[in-house]
């Protein structure tokens, strides 16, 4: 598997990560300017910012989450040689499962929807992990 291929489901993660960083600070900015939340408010991380920061926050906080063990496991299979075709889909199904799960968080916000696929996308990631576990396990025993 090439790497470029496999580093354009990451490119498209960490895109998503920037979007809501960035699109979180816009409204948390124009929050303090507008006096809804004075800055001595939310100066130690206080959960007092107006809800759609927060949810917004919320979604870009998630990025931080289950990604990580995304990113770390790419690394690990391109460096290992263990990348192929089927941890290719499995990564477009994970991040894809991230743009869903961001959409709906930043939408209805509708736990009922938002679970199943947060579930899709950590299962996925599992089954990335075993895959690579496994054959790098049968390959120092082999």
């Amino acid at each position: 598997m090439s790497m470029q291929a496999m580093l354009m489901p990451v490119f498209a993660q960490v895109a998503l990560t920037f979007v809501l960083l960035f699109w979180m600070q816009v409204l948390r900015l124009r929050a303090i300017r507008r006096g809804l939340v004075p800055a001595y408010a939310v100066a130690l991380r206080e959960p007092n910012w107006p809800a759609r920061v927060t949810q917004i926050s919320n979604a870009y906080h998630n990025q931080l989450e289950t990604p990580l063990l995304f990113y770390v496991l790419i690394l690990l299979a391109m460096i290992t040689r263990t990348a192929d075709s089927i941890l290719l889909v499995l990564s477009w199904l994970f991040v894809a499962s991230r743009f869903v799960h961001a959409f709906i968080h930043l939408t209805t916000n509708r736990i009922g929807a938002r679970a199943p696929v947060f579930l899709v996308g950590a299962i996925g990631l599992a089954l990335m992990w075993i895959i690579v576990a496994g054959r790098l396990t049968i390959a120092f025993t082999g």
